[in-house]
């Protein structure tokens, strides 16, 4: 018996790279998968062969149930097929895995319109109108009376977390990731939904250009930049047994997993009437007394 025994899940963008591995790993725990990828190229705009078939066959010569969806989950009607799809085809969703990205990575100076545009709906969006349609789904069968453990498993990045130059649009959209996460965490935990994010460091096709000297050790040393690492995270966030966590966000590289807090303040500075310009000029120091001493406290890095 794995850990997803009797489960049905959605990972988006599951043809290659971490969703490729999360689909085989929540698979091979038990899940039976919808396995979601477009089949696009790396930039969202050239066709590309359909990897996801190729994922649904490992599944299955392995003895596990899967089946491919090939919609946009960047668009509603996407977002809607994927989780009707999960039920029809399995009667009923428990868990979605929102993996599914491309990039247009350009400096702010010069990205296009359509660079941003592209990037903020297939991420942002593509997060989004899965689990708008997951979370009615649940939402109903809780209010039905039936018992409901939905999982709902984000993919943020540090880009989100701290910016990256460059990626403006890549950055801003696993941004509001993020602040999704938190907002979804809030409206479903009392219909039995935990919802999570991962911001993941791996060799996919994606970070190559970003992490190019990624190479795997070709000693048998442990491989800090595989994408089963972080895979082994989602499914734990998926089992029953992580139904105490919800609202986190996790930085996951190797074997190494940080458990990341919400915003706090570095400092504060407080009466009962207005700062001038001025006298908060004065109280730099105070307002910016968290960071380490020897920083411009005015800087962010």
């Amino acid at each position: 018996m794995g850990l997803l025994e009797g489960k049905v899940a959605i990972v988006t963008g599951a043809g290659r790279g971490i969703g490729r591995e999360e689909a085989l790993l929540l698979a091979r725990e038990g899940a039976k998968v919808v396995v979601n990828d477009v089949g696009g190229a790396l930039t969202g705009t050239a066709p590309d062969e359909h990897p996801a078939d190729d994922v649904v066959a490992l599944i299955v010569d392995g003895g596990g149930e899967a089946v491919v969806n090939g919609d946009d989950i960047g668009t509603w009607e996407g977002g809607r097929n994927v989780v009707t799809q999960a039920i029809d085809t399995f009667g009923q969703l428990d868990i979605l895995v929102n993996n599914a990205g491309i990039l247009r990575d350009k400096m702010s100076f010069s990205m296009t319109e359509s660079d941003w545009d592209d990037v903020i709906r297939v991420h942002l969006k593509g997060h989004f109108a899965p689990a708008h349609h997951a979370a009615a789904y649940w939402r109903n069968r809780a209010k039905a009376g039936e018992a409901v453990s939905g999982r709902i498993i984000n993919t943020s990045s540090e880009a989100g977390l701290y910016g990256s130059a460059g990626q403006a649009n890549y950055s801003a959209a696993k941004g509001g990731i993020v602040s999704l996460t938190w907002t979804l965490a809030r409206e479903l935990g009392r219909y039995g939904v935990t919802v999570n994010a991962i911001a993941p460091r791996a060799r996919t096709r994606m970070t190559e250009g970003i992490f190019g000297d990624a190479v795997p050790p070709s000693d048998g040393r442990f491989d800090a930049w595989e994408p089963k690492n972080v895979a082994n995270v989602v499914c734990f966030l998926a089992a029953p047994a992580s139904a105490d966590i919800s609202g986190q966000i996790f930085v996951v590289f190797g074997g190494n997993i940080y458990a990341m807090s919400t915003f706090q303040p570095l400092g504060q500075v407080t009466r009962d009437a207005p700062w001038t310009p001025q006298e908060l000029i004065e109280a730099k120091g105070e307002l910016f007394r968290g960071i380490d001493s020897g920083v411009p406290p005015f800087s962010f890095f």
